[in-house]
């Protein structure tokens, strides 16, 4: 492994990994949660009272990742449950205090300052970034992600 390219990227994807590592036990530690269960648990303290398919929808999480996720929220008295009235399949979520609390106690998350920064990008560099993402994910077999269809190439700045 004698390429100065390879060598590089590999260091920067290992610190990739080491802060995402780091920032995931910080969360443990805090909060009891993993990432995917406080993003979701913020999103309903946000929303006030929402709903598994508005989740799914806007964090782009399974109907069934986010129903499992709900069930170990719930069991942990984080957020509860309830049935419409006048639709009894309807499902709507509110946090807890003790979920809001959980919220307020988390460190920054890696994903929280990359929604908050990344769009900063100019559309292009946005596009040179996924691109270079999904190729990563493509040379190490990975599955691709949800990504691809959430970007709109008539977004991209063309100089």
């Amino acid at each position: 492994m004698d390429q100065p390219l390879t060598i590089a990227t590999l260091r920067a994807l290992r610190t990739i990994m080491r802060a995402t590592d780091l920032g995931n036990r910080k969360l443990a530690a805090a909060t009891g949660l993993t990432p995917s269960q406080l993003l979701i648990l913020r999103e309903i303290g946000e929303q006030g009272e929402t709903t598994p398919t508005w989740l799914s929808t806007a964090l782009h999480f399974s109907q069934a990742t986010v129903t499992s996720i709900c069930d170990r929220l719930e069991a942990a008295g984080l957020i509860t449950r309830e049935r419409e009235d006048q639709d009894k399949r309807r499902i709507r979520l509110t946090a807890t205090e003790a979920g809001r609390q959980a919220v307020a106690r988390a460190p920054d998350l890696l994903q929280q300052r990359f929604e908050q920064d990344f769009p900063a990008l100019p559309a292009w560099e946005q596009a040179l970034v996924l691109a270079g993402l999904e190729r990563l994910c493509d040379v190490l077999g990975i599955a691709g992600g949800d990504a691809a269809p959430l970007l709109d190439p008539g977004l991209i700045d063309r100089p």
